[in-house]
C-alpha cells in the first residue's frame, strides 16, 4: 500500500509540474510574464538576434549626398550590391536592423512579414480574410519593399517572426535552405535590363538542421551514381553556348533552364542513389552571385531527395564566393554530404564518403574519394596550363585508404574504391589506353605529373572519373604490368553555359551502376538530344569481382 501511495504521489507531482510548465510556457509565449534571465532558457527563446526593421539604400556616384551606408552600430548591411556591380553610377543595398531579444525595448517592433510590390499589401490581406491589428501594419520601404512589424509581447517568439533575410538574383532564383522562401516579386530598382532581378528571401523561426541521409546499397544489391560534370550555371538563366540544334525553341536557348531540364529528366529516369558534382557547377564570369547559382542545382536534388557530394573546378570560385565560403554554404544544405576536408592540406573538398552495405549493416561496401584538383598552374612559365594534385593531398589519400583497409575487410563481399576529380590526370593523354567513347579534344591535364594515378592504383581504386574537358566522353583503361589496373573516365559535359563546339557534341550525363552481388561496375552515358536520347550510350562493364577488367560490352 505504501509503495502505491508513493508512486501515486510521484505521478501527481510530475503531472502538476508538467501542467505548470505548459501554462507558464503558454503565458510567456503570449504575454512574456517571465524575466529575461528565465525566458532565455525556454524553448520559445530565439537565441541570437531578432530583426526589428529592413530597408533598402540607394546611392549614386553622381550624387555626393547619397549614401549606401547606415549606422553600423544599428544596421547590418548585406554585402551584395543589388545591381551586382553592373550599375555605371548607381548601387543599392539591403539593410537589416537587429537586436538581441532580451534587449528589446517597449517601443521596438519585430518584423513578422516581408513582401514586395507596387501596392499596399493590406488589400490582399483583407481578400484572404486577414484582419490587421492596430499594432501590425504594412510599412513601405524603398524599391517596392513592404515590411510588417509587431510590438506585441512575445512577437519575437511567434512562428511569424522573421529571423533571417537575404537576397538572391535572377528570374529563376530558388531557395535551397530549409525554412527559407523567396518573395514572388523582384525588388523594383532602376538597374539596367541586363542585370538579373533581385529577390528578397527570408526565414521565419529558428534555423533548421539540414537532413543528411546515410547512403546505403539497396536491398537488391545495387547502387547507382550519377555524375554531373560542368553544369556551368549562371546568375539568372544564362545564355547557351554551342547548343544543338541551333533552332532549339525558336533560337531562344536559356542555358540554365535547358541544363536543369536535362538533369531533371535523367534524375527521373535513372533514379540515382547518389549524385557527384565533379566541378564547374558555377560558370564564374556569368555568376556574379555564386549563391544563386548553387541553389539551383541544390534545390533540384533536394526536391528529388537524392544525396549529393561536390568538388570544385577551375571556374567555381571566379564569381562572388571563394571555395571555402562555398563549401561552408553547401555543407548547410539538405542532402549535401560535401565537406571541406582537412584544413592542413591543399585545396577545399578533399574527403571521402562511405556507402554502407544493404540492410542494417554498418560495414562500408563502397568508398568514394573526392579531391580538389585546384585551377591554374602556380608556375605558368615552367608548367603551362592547369594545376595538379599536391603531394600532401596524395599523402592524405594514401593514409586514409590504408587506414580504412582493415575495417573494409570486415565486409563479407568485395569492397570497392572509386574516385572523382575535376581536372584529368596526365595519364588521360596516354595514347596507349584502351578507349571506349569519343576523344574529341586534347585533354587539358596538368603538364606536371605529381603521381596521383600511381597512388590510386597502389591503393586499389578501380575507377576515377573527371570533367573539365567538355566534349571528351571516353573511358580509358590504364594498365599495370600488362594487367588492367584503373579505368579513367570523363563525365561528358552537362551544362549549356560552357563550350561544346567540337564536332557536333550533345550534352551528356554519365551513370555508374554498382552491382554488389557480383562486385561489378557498369557505366553508360545519357544524351540530351538526338536519336539516342532514350538509350544507354557506350554501355560498358569496367569492373568485375572487384577488379578492373578489359572492355566488355554488356549483352
Amino acid at each position: 500500500m505504501m509503495t502505491r501511495r508513493i508512486v501515486r504521489t510521484i505521478v501527481q507531482v510530475a503531472t502538476a509540474a508538467v501542467f505548470t510548465f505548459v501554462v507558464i510556457f503558454f503565458l510567456d509565449r503570449n504575454f512574456r510574464v517571465l524575466p529575461n534571465a528565465i525566458h532565455e532558457y525556454l524553448p520559445s527563446h530565439h537565441a541570437g538576434l531578432v530583426i526589428t526593421d529592413i530597408t533598402i539604400t540607394k546611392c549614386s556616384s553622381l550624387n555626393i549626398f547619397s549614401n549606401c551606408k547606415l549606422d553600423p552600430e544599428a544596421w547590418h548591411r548585406v554585402e551584395k550590391d543589388l545591381h551586382l556591380n553592373q550599375g555605371i553610377f548607381s548601387s543599392a543595398f539591403l539593410h537589416i536592423r537587429r537586436k538581441r531579444e532580451e534587449d528589446l525595448a517597449a517601443e521596438d517592433k519585430v518584423v513578422v512579414d516581408v513582401t514586395v510590390g507596387r501596392l499596399d499589401p493590406s488589400a490582399n490581406d483583407k481578400d484572404r480574410g486577414k484582419v490587421a491589428s492596430s499594432d501590425e501594419r504594412w510599412e513601405a520601404r524603398p524599391a517596392g519593399l513592404w515590411v510588417k512589424r509587431s510590438s506585441k509581447k512575445g512577437a519575437s517568439d511567434s512562428k511569424d517572426a522573421v529571423m533571417a533575410v537575404d537576397v538572391l538574383f535572377g528570374d529563376d532564383a530558388v531557395e535551397a535552405r530549409p525554412g527559407w522562401r523567396v518573395t514572388g516579386t523582384p525588388l523594383m530598382l532602376d538597374a539596367a535590363s541586363s542585370v538579373p532581378a533581385s529577390h528578397i528571401t527570408f526565414r521565419r523561426g529558428a534555423e533548421q538542421a539540414p537532413y543528411k541521409p546515410t547512403p546505403r546499397v539497396n536491398e537488391n544489391g545495387r547502387f547507382k551514381i550519377m555524375q554531373l560534370a560542368d553544369l556551368h550555371l549562371s546568375t539568372g538563366v544564362g545564355h547557351c553556348r554551342d547548343a544543338l540544334p541551333e533552332d532549339w525553341n525558336g533560337g531562344k536557348c536559356e542555358a540554365d533552364t535547358r541544363t536543369l531540364d536535362f538533369v531533371t529528366k535523367i534524375l527521373d529516369e535513372e533514379r540515382p542513389d547518389l549524385v557527384v558534382l565533379s566541378g564547374d557547377q558555377v560558370n564564374g564570369d556569368t555568376a556574379p552571385d555564386t549563391q544563386s547559382a548553387i541553389f539551383k542545382y541544390a534545390q533540384l536534388l533536394i526536391k528529388h531527395k537524392v544525396p549529393y557530394v561536390s568538388i570544385f573546378g577551375n571556374h567555381d570560385d571566379e564569381g562572388s564566393l571563394s571555395r571555402a565560403a562555398q563549401m561552408d554554404l553547401i555543407e548547410t544544405l539538405p542532402y549535401s554530404l560535401s565537406t571541406a576536408g582537412p584544413a592542413d592540406i591543399d585545396g577545399v573538398g578533399n574527403y571521402h564518403i562511405e556507402i554502407l552495405a544493404r540492410g542494417s549493416s554498418g560495414h562500408s561496401a563502397i568508398t568514394v574519394y573526392l579531391l580538389d584538383t585546384h585551377a591554374y598552374s602556380p608556375n605558368e612559365r615552367k608548367f603551362k596550363g592547369y594545376d595538379w594534385v599536391k603531394q600532401n593531398q596524395i599523402d592524405w589519400f594514401r593514409d586514409t585508404a590504408q587506414g580504412l583497409k582493415k575495417k573494409h575487410k570486415e565486409y563479407t563481399h568485395h569492397h570497392m574504391d572509386v574516385a572523382f576529380i575535376h581536372i584529368p590526370l596526365p595519364e588521360y593523354r596516354d595514347g596507349n589506353l584502351t578507349f571506349v567513347g569519343d576523344w574529341k579534344e586534347p585533354p587539358t591535364a596538368p603538364v606536371y605529373n605529381s603521381g596521383f594515378r600511381n597512388a590510386l592504383v597502389d591503393e586499389g581504386v578501380v575507377m576515377v572519373s573527371c570533367g573539365h574537358d567538355h566534349v571528351n566522353e571516353y573511358c580509358g583503361l590504364s594498365m599495370k604490368e600488362d594487367k588492367p589496373a584503373l579505368w579513367m573516365c570523363y563525365g561528358g559535359a552537362t551544362g549549356f553555359g560552357g563550350y561544346a563546339g567540337y564536332g557536333g557534341f550533345h550534352r551528356k550525363i554519365r551513370i555508374f551502376d554498382f552491382d554488389m552481388n557480383t562486385a561489378r561496375i557498369t557505366t553508360w552515358k545519357r544524351v540530351e538530344f538526338g536519336e539516342n536520347v532514350d538509350k544507354r550510350i557506350d554501355e560498358l562493364l569496367i569492373v568485375d569481382a572487384g577488379r578492373a577488367i578489359a572492355p566488355m560490352m554488356p549483352e
